[in-house]
């Protein structure tokens, strides 16, 4: 909600006025200290309980490359993670991507996003989701052109360097045929 006072945390500087100004250390690495705040910001987000389900379908297979929370005064408000794909080889798929309902509007998902891309270290990055939101954080529809998937193409989106529209079969982690 906007209009309030300003509010400080470690991690950032949130001006209720103005939205979330990023810091170096915007986001941190989970920890298992975060789950339980976690698991209420996924399913509150995404409605019920099949994204924790796959967060933890991937972590058990070790397909997990990076899990980014932002907490604000003991709360995970945002989340983002990067997983293996199985095809291409070297691959990611960012999923999930989530922002407590009360903290949406401010730009913390594309912040979120970005934070991911750039942790990915020049690899390609698959998202499935809303061209207009995750174009907004480096992610290009038109490059995913040539891509197959089990999804819908219309909302697959890429990020990685360069400007190659890559001819590829994107399998995912099997963990995902449950959400």
């Amino acid at each position: 909600m906007r209009g309030g006072p300003a509010i400080t945390c470690r991690r950032c500087s949130i001006d209720a006025q103005a939205g979330l100004r990023v810091t170096p250390d915007f986001a941190r690495g989970y920890r298992v200290a975060d789950d339980p705040g976690l698991r209420v910001l996924l399913t509150a987000s995404f409605g019920g309980p099949a994204e924790a389900g796959l967060v933890d379908a991937l972590r058990a297979g070790g397909l997990m490359a990076v899990e980014l929370v932002l907490p604000v005064e003991g709360r995970i408000i945002a989340c983002v993670a990067l997983s293996r794909m199985v095809a291409p080889d070297g691959w990611l798929c960012l999923a999930p991507l989530c922002v407590a309902e009360d903290w949406r509007g401010r730009g913390i998902a594309v912040r979120m996003a970005q934070a991911a891309v750039r942790l990915a270290a020049g690899r390609t990055v698959v998202v499935l989701g809303a061209p207009s939101l995750y174009e907004r954080a480096g992610f290009s529809l038109e490059r995913a052109g040539r891509l197959t998937s089990p999804y819908p193409i219309r909302n697959t989106l890429i990020a990685r360097p360069g400007d190659d529209v890559p001819e590829a079969e994107l399998v995912y982690p099997a963990a995902f045929a449950g959400v």
